[in-house]
């Protein structure tokens, strides 16, 4: 995460249409995309894992720290149809394939993920969990944000729990969330990336809870996506 650009909430700009390239009951046959790419998992459980990103444009939660803001707005990004992704996925060979956005589950996720899946692929995905849950994956992380909670029904879903801290009466949020996972539900503390307080809050709560982790964003250290 970048740093902080306002204090208290952002408001994200007009977040277009969800669904983009629909035929029939809703199924969307492309999707909104800022950006895909060939990396590696840059933070939580499975940092450092070959990955094939999927970014999806819209998002509705507008946490002040993003370092995506790029993604908020469906507007200024193409569709790209399910052919072309599946494609694209399949040509880097990734151990995994990370939808992410914005806000994913914005989106009718359905379509993409059985697609994906027919082509034989592994798939992750990233959310606030604002929205209702779409699709079929094989790991889920979630990242609530205190601006715009999960759907309560989420949290049951959730292989990892990813909470960044911006100062210590997130801490007590990220306990509220904790109570709501599965007891197998991975536990991070993410630290926001550019406050040295934060930081130490996380490394300190750690410490004191092992029931938690440190999560870091460690491509922004190897200067990657």
């Amino acid at each position: 995460m970048t740093s902080m650009e306002t204090v208290g909430r952002a408001h994200p700009a007009n977040v277009g249409t969800a669904n983009v390239g629909t035929a029939g009951h809703g199924h969307p046959t492309a999707y909104p995309i800022v950006e895909t790419f060939h990396s590696v998992q840059g933070e939580g459980v499975w940092t450092g894992t070959n990955a094939f990103f999927i970014r999806l444009a819209g998002c509705d939660v507008g946490c002040p720290w993003c370092d995506t803001k790029i993604s908020w707005s469906t507007k200024p990004h193409a569709p790209i149809n399910l052919g072309e992704l599946v494609h694209q996925a399949q040509a880097a060979q990734p151990f995994m394939v990370v939808i992410t956005g914005g806000e994913p589950l914005m989106h009718n996720l359905l379509p993409l993920t059985q697609s994906l899946q027919q082509a034989g692929l592994r798939l992750h995905l990233e959310t606030s969990g604002a929205h209702p849950l779409s699709g079929d994956f094989d790991w889920i992380s979630l990242s609530p944000k205190r601006f715009k909670p999960p759907q309560p029904e989420i949290y049951a879903h959730a292989h990892e729990l990813k909470v960044v801290i911006a100062n210590s009466d997130d801490l007590g949020w990220a306990e509220a969330q904790a109570a709501q996972v599965p007891e197998t539900t991975v536990k991070l503390l993410q630290p926001e990336w550019t406050s040295d307080h934060s930081q130490q809050l996380v490394l300190d709560y750690v410490k004191q809870h092992p029931a938690w982790r440190i999560s870091l964003q460690t491509h922004k250290f190897l200067g990657v996506r």
